[in-house]
């Protein structure tokens, strides 16, 4: 009796594959990673491991922000304007010398710009933003790069559009200095967590997908660290709201990691040396810190700093993994200062894969107009040779028969063959070919735009794709892909993949490739 043939067959029964994972649950890559290769993966916490309903925490941070607003003497009707919460996305600068709100492409050019909920025009933007490139942070551009910060363009663009509905004159910088100084003042006196606290499933998204991702990670012989800004009695509560109870195999939260350290202050973590600390007493909250001399696992660690870390862990840095949500923060910086590889959780990519999908359509529309127009425009750069051609050969006839006082058309016909009258023919036609082309290409491109923001509104109401801008990566898009080797909508899609997996990024085709 033959031998069984070991199933799934090659070629006749596919073996499984991310492909049948809904597009929004996937993991992309940038740059090729061998997950067999990493030892330890790290994550962040807020917006990372605890993804926050993201309405819920802007519309907390514009209240406590416009009350702290009266209280320094603006107006009454700051606290009852309409503040848009979807109006910003992340990748947007706060321009505080016009009072504008900005997104730029990948070269630093504004693609779009508001101010208040008004769009700038072309010739507006064009006056004020094309005459050099953009570069945030600066004294007069404020990067909005986190989730976190949302609500500060929200408040900026309510309270600047209720100015000028009211003919108000307003100082945009000091405006903006107040909006961040009262968002800042709530998370430090304890405003903004002691309401989330109160309400963690309001605020919080349990996934009940997370406990079993980082326990096939621990699985497969990775070790697990939380590198969190957080302090630490926030952080226990809201690990435990999230791991707590979910397995019986982990007694706690803490049990799901070798290391925990808080209040870590990234991005000074990864740049400054800091010792790490510990509490002397670790069960208590309130006691003493002492340098940490080694690191243990189920203790809780505070401050610290990367080189530290890599010489008590006695890892090297490509040997880590580090998942977060902070471009600057937790991916730039950990890019710029050490060989971490870093993995970006970006949760607004399932609304970008939704969108992408739903104008699939639109989409396909766009690029046939863009191989017409291209074909067009060699046709219209071949009219307007020819044009050329004849219009030389018409004003060298003309000019030789005036010249030799001989009639035009015999010395046209000895240098081109054709006659005065043909020659003549013939640049009507090619004038009106030239004019016919240009017509197609106007109507191509108002047809283009017409398209372009029909995609961009199922974006976004007001700025499109997060990743993009118009036909080009977004100011955002662009850190994106030069500072996350990964990127994916939530930690819990890792678990749809082996622990051991070789992450392979798509070929990298320059223009001229494709």
């Amino acid at each position: 009796m033959p031998e069984q043939l070991p199933l799934p067959l090659e070629g006749v029964a596919p073996r499984p594959s991310v492909a049948g994972l809904p597009r929004n649950r996937r993991v992309y890559v940038n740059r090729n990673l061998s997950m067999a290769q990493i030892d330890w993966v790290g994550f962040d916490m807020d917006y990372t491991l605890a993804i926050y309903d993201q309405e819920q925490m802007d519309r907390l941070s514009i209240e406590v922000t416009a009350a702290r607003l009266l209280r320094r003497g603006y107006p009454e009707w700051i606290t009852t304007i309409p503040y848009d919460t979807r109006f910003a996305i992340r990748g947007l600068l706060i321009d505080k010398k016009h009072g504008n709100v900005v997104k730029m492409d990948r070269y630093k050019a504004a693609g779009k710009a508001y101010r208040g909920f008004r769009q700038l025009g072309k010739d507006e933007l064009r006056a004020v933003y094309h005459q050099t490139k953009l570069r945030a942070p600066t004294t007069r551009y404020h990067f909005i790069d986190t989730l976190y910060a949302l609500s500060e363009a929200a408040v900026y663009a309510g309270a600047i559009d209720a100015y000028d509905r009211r003919a108000i004159q307003v100082d945009h910088a000091r405006l903006f200095a107040d909006i961040r100084e009262c968002i800042d003042e709530a998370h430090r006196d304890g405003t903004v967590y002691s309401a989330v606290a109160a309400e963690l499933p309001r605020f919080i998204k349990r996934d009940p997908e997370l406990a079993p991702t980082l326990h096939k990670l621990r699985s497969a012989g990775k070790k697990l660290f939380l590198l969190t800004n957080s302090r630490r009695p926030y952080t226990d509560l809201v690990m435990s709201y999230l791991l707590g109870a979910a397995s019986p195999e982990y007694p706690t939260w803490r049990h799901y990691f070798d290391l925990v350290i808080v209040a870590a202050s990234k991005p000074a973590f990864f740049q400054e040396h800091r010792p790490i600390m510990e509490r002397v007493r670790d069960d208590e909250d309130d006691s003493p810190l002492r340098p940490a001399q080694a690191l243990e696992r189920g203790r809780i660690y505070e401050g610290g700093n990367l080189h530290d870390l890599e010489r008590m862990l006695a890892v090297t840095g490509d040997r880590v993994l580090y998942v977060g949500d902070h471009i600057y923060g937790d991916i730039l910086r950990s890019k710029k200062e050490s060989a971490w590889r870093t993995a970006m959780i970006i949760q607004e990519l399932d609304t970008e894969v939704a969108a992408h999908e739903t104008c699939a359509e639109e989409l396909a529309q766009a690029e046939e107009l863009e191989e017409r127009r291209a074909r067009l425009e060699d046709e219209l750069r071949y009219h307007q040779a020819h044009f050329k051609d004849v219009q030389r050969q018409l004003e060298a006839t003309t000019g030789n028969g005036k010249k030799n006082g001989h009639g035009g058309s015999g010395a046209g016909a000895l240098a081109s063959g054709q006659s005065l009258a043909e020659l003549e023919a013939d640049r009507q036609r090619t004038k009106r070919a030239v004019e016919r082309v240009r017509t197609l290409l106007r109507e191509i491109e108002a047809k283009s735009r017409e398209i372009e923001g029909s995609i961009a509104r199922q974006f976004h109401p007001y700025w499109g794709s997060l990743l993009k801008e118009g036909v080009e990566t977004s100011g955002f898009g662009d850190q994106v892909e030069e500072y996350a080797c990964l990127y994916t909508s939530r930690v819990s899609n890792f678990y749809h993949y082996s622990p051991l997996q070789n992450f392979r990024s798509p070929r990298d085709l320059m223009p001229h490739e494709l």
